[in-house]
């Protein structure tokens, strides 16, 4: 077999993925606000690329006629049952003529029209420089900081704001007074360093003496001092120790008290016998302890500068349409306005000698011209994805949950022509504001669970609404097992077995049938208590 030699022509296709694809998918997935990080960051990196405030106007104050943009008003809602709602994506184009500033004329006609020469308008002088530099030294008059009227549009009174009072820096604090000695001073330091949030230290603290080159028992000295401070019961090792603390403080430490403090796993059982017969006390002696305990606090470093909570901004909107359906819209205050500013670029085309700077304008130019489309296309995915959830999940909308249908994501790509990675790229960081609150766009994915009758299958997250209401609904005399559940269940044509139905209570945080009734007779008991009194009174009355 003889080895030889050819040439041959083979035609293929295949799918590449460019760089700027990738960053179109990536969009994506993008939450707002990674969003708007990540237009910050390609305003700061292409110089053709602008903001644009709320009339569409850029923020350069330039009035240029050719501009792109992803404009607020536009395609940004759509109606059930009034048409696609699309246009096409062609009103995006930028614009292919090229806009010149007039001339400004020669040197002699700018100065004859200013009435001055060139010098005194843009001085270069050295003491020029030198009076800007007084300017922004430091006020020394009581009206330069504002006591007076100041029309410098700068002025920030954020920046005479105290800052906020953290928890390391209160414990720092206490620190400085309560420890002369700089070695013990130091190893307080190193232990408030390891304060959590709630102001608690990590449980083992074995190898801190070896960090520190001193003695276990003078680092467990120096605890038990900050264990002290300002709030108490901060610094403690678990929940007991916390709470010891605080009662401490509070002089009411007793040796019943420190019983029930030591046996807190069966106050969360509710085993309201056992903690009696520990304690040595009585029932309204217990009921008084168990009182004290819920007045403490268990986390007492939380209300130091806690991190905030960030409030959750919806993508969409869907309200109830004048026809009796629902409109979809897509949250404008999300999507980020930028501008590509052909002007400059005609400009900098007609002066740019080199061939390397015009490469890279040129890049900067497609680069902004992408990032306008690549916004587009996002916003118009959103709407379209999120218009087709709705059109599905209508019972929701109209009845609640408990009409909340199965649904997966091939049902969406299907619906409006998509691939599935696609919806659920479209889907995840996605929130919708509903009349029935504010959903992510995952919650309205939903397993299937069979029908018991052969009929329509049932949502596992409508199933779920259904074990709650029958757990919320039982009475202290007749606690629900998750057999009980699952044969109502099964009566009302729900096919679920056995540990599905634990997994969605677990789920739920609701605990199981014998601790629910612990807890149940146990507030029974005490409804039944505090009001044994005004019954006695009432026979006394009676009998005198």
């Amino acid at each position: 077999m003889a080895l030889t030699q050819r040439l041959e022509f083979r035609q293929s296709q295949s799918l590449v993925m460019t760089p700027q694809l990738m960053q179109a998918i990536k969009l994506l997935q993008l939450s707002n606000l990674d969003l708007v990080a990540f237009v910050e960051d390609e305003l700061e990196r292409n110089p053709l690329l602008e903001r644009a405030d709320h009339d569409g106007a850029p923020d350069r104050g330039q009035e240029p006629a050719a501009q792109t943009e992803f404009s607020e008003g536009e395609d940004t809602g759509f109606s059930l049952g009034s048409g696609d709602g699309e246009r096409s994506a062609d009103a995006f184009e930028p614009g292919t003529e090229e806009w010149m500033a007039p001339d400004l004329g020669s040197r002699t006609e700018i100065e004859q029209s200013l009435d001055t020469g060139m010098e005194n308008v843009f001085p270069e002088e050295p003491a020029d420089a030198a009076a800007r530099s007084a300017q922004d030294a430091a006020p020394t008059a009581y009206t330069e900081w504002g006591g007076g009227a100041s029309n410098d549009d700068d002025y920030n009174l954020e920046a005479f704001v105290a800052a906020e009072t953290t928890l390391g820096g209160h414990l720092a604090e206490q620190l400085a007074v309560a420890f002369p000695d700089p070695m013990r001073r130091m190893i307080g330091q190193y232990l408030i360093d390891l304060v959590d949030d709630a102001g608690y230290v990590p449980a083992d603290l074995g190898e801190a003496h070896e960090k520190l080159g001193t003695s276990r028992e003078e680092v467990e000295a120096v605890l038990a001092v900050l264990q002290k401070f300002d709030p108490p019961g901060v610094c403690a090792r678990n929940l007991s120790e916390c709470l010891a603390i605080q009662l401490r403080e509070r002089d009411r430490y007793d040796p019943a008290m420190q019983a029930l403090v030591e046996n807190l796993d069966l106050l969360a059982k509710r085993d309201i016998a056992s903690l009696r017969k520990i304690c040595g006390v009585d029932d309204e002696d217990i009921a008084d302890m168990i009182g004290e305990i819920r007045h403490l606090n268990p986390k007492p470093g939380l209300k130091f500068g806690s991190a905030k909570t960030q409030s959750v901004v919806p993508d969409v909107y869907v309200r109830p349409g004048p026809d009796g359906g629902w409109h979809v819209e897509l949250n404008s205050d999300t999507l980020p306005k930028v501008l590509v500013n052909q002007v400059y670029y005609s400009q900098l085309s007609k002066t740019i000698r080199k061939d390397g700077d015009k490469t890279y304008f040129t890049d900067c130019l497609q680069n902004a011209t992408w990032l306008v489309r690549a916004l587009d296309q996002r916003a118009r995915t959103i709407l379209k994805v999120a218009t087709e959830i709705v059109r599905q999940q209508d019972g929701f909308f109209t009845q609640g949950v408990a009409h909340l249908r199965p649904l997966n994501l091939k049902a969406v790509a299907d619906a409006i022509q998509m691939h599935e990675s696609t919806v659920s790229r479209v889907t995840a960081n996605k929130y919708m504001a509903t009349n029935r609150g504010t959903f992510e766009l995952k919650y309205f994915f939903t397993a299937s669970i069979a029908s018991a009758d052969g009929g329509d299958a049932h949502s596992a997250e409508a199933v779920r609404h259904r074990i709650k209401l029958l757990i919320d609904a039982e009475s202290p005399s007749a606690i629900l097992s998750d057999d009980t559940i699952v044969e109502r269940l099964h009566a009302d044509g729900i096919d679920i077995a056995r540990r599905t139905v634990a997994k969605y209570r677990e789920a739920m945080r609701i605990p199981s049938s014998v601790q629910r009734r612990r807890d149940k007779q146990s507030m029974l008991g005490a409804a039944l208590t505090s009001a044994a009194p005004a019954v006695d009174r009432s026979r006394d009355t009676a009998t005198a």
